[in-house]
C-alpha cells in the first residue's frame, strides 16, 4: 500500500504567520476530497462549500490550494492520494468491513478526516468511527487546543453557524500517535457557512467566521 506523503505540502507560513515576501511553491497543489459513503446520508450536499473553503484558504492563508470539488470512495484507486477528507450529511452512515480497514490505514499513514454533522449523522458517525478506532474515543478538545488558535483565534472553540437544537457547538477528535487524525464538529455546522451565500442565506459575518474556522482546520491538518 502506498504511504501517504501529504506532509510534503506543508505551508508553514500560514500556521506561524511568517513574514515572507511570497508563499513557497509546492510540487502539486493541495486538494481535498468529499468522502462518499453508503447508508442513505446525503454525503454530496452543498458542493460549493469545498470550493469556497479552498479559495478562501488560498487567499487568506497562503495555502497553494486547488479550489475544485472532488469526491472519493474508500474503495477507490485514488483514495490514498488525498491528504484531507471532508465528510458531512444529514442521515445514516454505513461502512463495510473493507472500508473500515481502508480508512484506518489512510489515517494511520498521515491522512486527516474532518466530519461536520449537518444535523442527523451524529449517531451513525460515532458508531462507524468506533469500528475504525475501537480502542479510542472521540474526545472533546479543550478550547486551548492548537487548532482553535493556529491562524484565526477561536477562544470558545467551534463557531455556531446554524442554530437547530439550542445546544452548544462542540469539537471532538481522535488522536493517534500524538496526531489529531479525525476532527468532528457537532451542533456547529460550519460547512453550511462555506456554501455559496444564496444557499443558506447566512449573514456575511457568519460565512466569514465559518470560512476562517475551516481554514484553521486545513492549517492544523497540514502542520501538526
Amino acid at each position: 500500500m502506498r504511504r501517504i506523503l501529504f506532509r510534503t505540502v506543508i505551508v508553514l507560513a500560514a500556521a506561524f504567520h511568517c513574514a515572507v515576501g511570497q508563499t513557497p511553491r509546492i510540487e502539486s497543489q493541495f486538494r481535498i476530497a468529499r468522502l462518499k459513503y453508503a447508508g442513505g446520508g446525503d454525503w454530496y450536499n452543498d458542493p460549493s462549500a469545498d470550493v469556497n473553503l479552498l479559495a478562501f484558504a488560498k487567499r487568506h492563508a497562503g495555502i497553494d490550494a486547488d479550489p475544485k470539488y472532488e469526491f472519493t470512495e474508500m474503495t477507490g484507486d485514488n483514495f490514498f492520494t488525498y491528504p484531507f477528507l471532508f465528510m458531512t450529511g444529514h442521515g445514516n452512515i454505513v461502512f463495510t468491513e473493507y472500508e473500515v480497514q481502508r480508512l484506518r490505514a489512510y489515517l494511520e499513514n498521515g491522512g486527516f478526516l474532518y466530519a461536520d454533522d449537518d444535523y442527523g449523522m451524529d449517531k451513525s458517525f460515532r458508531r462507524e468511527m468506533k469500528r475504525v478506532y475501537p480502542d479510542a474515543e472521540l474526545v472533546e478538545l479543550p478550547y486551548s487546543y492548537g487548532l482553535y488558535h493556529c491562524l484565526f483565534d477561536f477562544p470558545n472553540g467551534p463557531p455556531k453557524t446554524h442554530e437547530h437544537d439550542n445546544k452548544p457547538a462542540q469539537g471532538f477528535g481522535i488522536i493517534s500517535g500524538g496526531r489529531l487524525v479525525v476532527y468532528y464538529t457537532y451542533e456547529a455546522n460550519p460547512s453550511d457557512g462555506w456554501a455559496d451565500a444564496e444557499v443558506h442565506k447566512d449573514p456575511e459575518e457568519k460565512r466569514i467566521e465559518a470560512l476562517r474556522f475551516g481554514t484553521n482546520i486545513l492549517v492544523w491538518a497540514l502542520t501538526q
